[in-house]
């Protein structure tokens, strides 16, 4: 079986990229490797959740397996006065997203090398955002959204991509059990992808 994003240390032989992308109005440009998720391109499902994703200024934001950084990168750019905190197991990708930040001149970020929320368990979060390693498993994703909820702040927001045919429904039925039915809707969807927002509820 091929080795897959959700690794703590490739062993696929380096490939590295250049690549560009425009992302809420700004080009950005990212280097990309083997052994890390979308390498050729930032995918759809990533740029749908960058645009879609509505996040307050100022807001504390947690990018889950941010892989080398479109989605963290692009929301610091857009928002300066917010902080985006980026983390992901997969050391390459870490080290990927740190240049990547340095390479484009955002300085609001935050990258940590992290399996799932370890590196922020004594923080908390305006807003998270994932689009999860679906290849890892049906337990980690919803690891990500019940983790998710222990880290928001009341009213925070988790924001997930997903597509229908890779568990959509399920993943739904999920955050509603944790969030609450009320709390979850389809922010967006396009293309056979789902946007979907979990908000933490004000009352206890």
């Amino acid at each position: 079986m091929s080795e897959h994003y959700y690794t703590k240390t490739p062993r696929s032989v380096s490939d590295r990229k250049r690549i560009e992308a425009v992302l809420r109005g700004r080009r950005l440009a990212f280097a990309t490797d083997a052994g890390v998720f979308s390498k050729s391109g930032v995918d759809f499902g990533s740029r749908l959740l960058i645009e879609t994703a509505d996040i307050p200024d100022g807001a504390r934001v947690l990018d889950v397996g941010c892989g080398y950084g479109p989605i963290g990168l692009a929301i610091a750019a857009a928002k300066p006065s917010a902080h985006v905190t980026m983390i992901d197991i997969n050391e390459r990708a870490v080290k990927l997203a740190r240049e990547n930040a340095e390479r484009n001149g955002i300085r609001n970020v935050t990258i940590l090398e992290s399996d799932l929320f370890e590196a922020v368990r004594d923080q908390t979060f305006d807003a998270v955002l994932t689009n999860p390693p679906i290849r890892a498993g049906k337990a980690v994703v919803h690891r990500i959204f019940e983790e998710a909820f222990e880290r928001l702040v009341p009213g925070g927001a988790l924001w997930v991509v997903i597509q229908k045919k890779q568990g959509a429904p399920s993943a739904e039925a999920k955050l509603e059990d944790i969030f609450g039915a009320d709390n979850v809707r389809m922010a967006a969807r396009d293309k056979g992808y789902y946007i979907l927002r979990a908000e933490r509820s004000n009352i206890c």
